[in-house]
């Protein structure tokens, strides 16, 4: 059985951890959601295992060796959602996920960036920084490792 992976966000470093953990997820622009009445935008993603080849070297990489497990993420205190380069009557759409980074808003608020491959974003304003991911399958062998060589 998979170690399922839970973490909760309430500040930048946090924050940071689960950007990293997010690095390299792919998802269909359908299985994101913005939830206004409950000032929640959730996302299900196909989230790369890189904590099972950390620490393993190059060797582990070319292999091709890796997992994916199916992950679910939600912002809460979310006020306003902005979109760029994303089709959103396409949800059968896989945009792949590089970064979620902060910056300060006014009066302690927050913006978060889901910055995502081909120049797509989404910008959260938020009340404050609050997130859980949480892994909700078994891992399954993925198809090869991520790989940001441009060469």
């Amino acid at each position: 059985m998979t170690e399922k992976l839970k973490l909760m966000a309430h500040s930048p470093e946090d924050l940071g951890i689960i950007s990293a953990a997010l690095q390299d997820s792919v998802l269909r622009v359908g299985d994101m959601a913005w939830l206004p009445g409950q000032h929640r935008f959730a996302a299900v993603a196909n989230r790369y295992r890189w904590e099972k080849i950390a620490g393993r070297g190059q060797k582990a990489r070319k292999s091709g060796r890796g997992q994916r497990v199916r992950a679910g993420l939600h912002f809460d205190g979310i006020l306003k959602v902005q979109v760029k380069n994303i089709a959103l009557d396409q949800p059968d759409q896989v945009i792949a996920l590089l970064a979620i980074e902060l910056e300060p808003g006014a009066d302690g608020s927050a913006v978060i960036n889901l910055i995502f491959a081909g120049g797509a974003h989404i910008r959260l304003e938020a009340e404050c920084v609050d997130a859980v991911l949480s892994d909700l399958s078994d891992d399954w062998p993925a198809l090869r490792v991520p790989d940001h060589n441009l060469s």
